[in-house]
């Protein structure tokens, strides 16, 4: 840990506000806030494990508005994607799956897919490539699975147009293979598509959500699919050890954020739009450009070291934290962060935020 480092933790503890992410609240804060909805919900008992009050009803309204048959609850996206993909390649005999070379299963999952399920992943893509019909025909036939990331997160949040997704869907059906989704961010999608949810869910045999990015909440997942693909799946959520004695905490949460962030996705990602248009106007680079969702890319033509010092100085004069983290690009002098646009952002002018990001670039 450097100095400089330590300096930036300083300044973005002294913060008073931020503009990525949901606003900062302490424990207290948002334990009050699930006794308070508890309370407007009407959910006055628990479920056990995993069955009745607050899990019910969340599993309910999420398969009404995907428009599938049955959802199920999980605490861990990690667990809900890992336990799919072992039933559809289970069902069909191989435990090969077609993925995204830059899918989070393959690198933030620390190998799980293929110690805990013997999973065999093979790219389907590489790079920043959105999945398509041509690549999933290109592949050799006998997959288990095909999982494609709605957007794909590493690559700044790309995402498919609709034709290439309905052309996807229409290959893999052609083809017998079961396409899922990781929809770990398809709520803030959804405005590109301008597609109902159960619209763009009807595309896919299954897919995953999730409740504590755009939703705020503490934790949690699920997935959505047909009724006898979701009965396999509660088996695998009880075998994974999930069916935890009481999970009403994170789906309350959950509830929470359908209730009153989901409408708000249309505003998030307009807020990220205009911003980008401000970054651009002010000599940064964004990717994509425009973005797709309300998260994206950032590059300054700038080294880390400098831009550091920079980012730190602003914090301390303005208290405010205008992003997470630099790192360095592949490019010498250019360093790049990413930015999700929330509540915190729907708080701040975009001009103003862009002429901090060219303070801090240096531009």
């Amino acid at each position: 840990m450097t100095e400089l480092d330590d300096r930036l933790k300083a300044a973005v503890r002294a913060c008073t506000a931020m503009v990525p992410w949901h606003p900062k609240t302490a424990p207290a804060e948002v334990f009050a806030g699930l006794a308070r909805a508890c309370e407007e919900l009407g959910i006055d008992e628990w479920d056990m494990y995993a069955d009745g009050g607050a899990v019910t009803r969340l599993e309910t309204e999420l398969a009404e508005l995907m428009g599938k048959p049955a959802a199920v609850f999980f605490a861990s996206g990690t667990m809900a994607q890992q336990s799919m993909l072992r039933v559809w390649c289970e069902r069909r005999g191989t435990r090969r799956v077609g993925i995204q070379d830059i899918s989070h299963l393959l690198k933030h999952e620390a190998d799980g897919p293929r110690l805990l399920h013997d999973l065999r992943f093979e790219p389907l893509t590489t790079g920043h490539e959105v999945a398509t019909a041509e690549a999933l025909r290109a592949m050799t036939p006998g997959l288990g699975a095909a999982l494609v990331e709605l957007p794909l997160r590493d690559a700044g949040c790309l995402l498919p147009t609709w034709e290439q997704l309905t052309e996807l869907c229409a290959a893999a059906r052609e083809l017998g293979v079961p396409l899922h989704v990781d929809g770990a961010r398809i709520w803030e999608s959804q405005p590109f598509y301008d597609r109902s949810h159960a619209e763009i869910a009807a595309l896919f045999d299954s897919m995953y959500v999730s409740f504590y990015k755009g939703m705020g909440a503490a934790s949690g997942a699920a997935v959505v699919g047909e009724q006898d693909t979701m009965d396999e799946l509660r088996v695998w959520r009880q075998r994974m050890g999930g069916q935890l004695y009481r999970l009403s905490p994170y789906a309350v949460g959950a509830l929470v954020g359908l209730r009153d962030r989901l409408p708000r996705m249309g505003e998030y990602v307009a807020w990220a739009r205009a911003f980008a248009e401000e970054l651009v106007a002010a000599g940064l680079r964004v990717n994509p450009s425009p973005p797709h969702t309300n998260t994206f890319f950032i590059y300054a033509e700038a080294p880390l070291l400098e831009l550091k010092e920079r980012f730190a100085a602003l914090m301390e004069r303005e208290k405010v934290q205008p992003s997470g983290s630099w790192w360095e690009t592949d490019v010498p002098g250019v360093s790049m962060t990413e930015i999700s646009c929330y509540d915190s952002a729907l708080g701040h002018d975009p001009a103003k935020v862009a002429a901090w990001f060219a303070e801090i670039a240096g531009a």
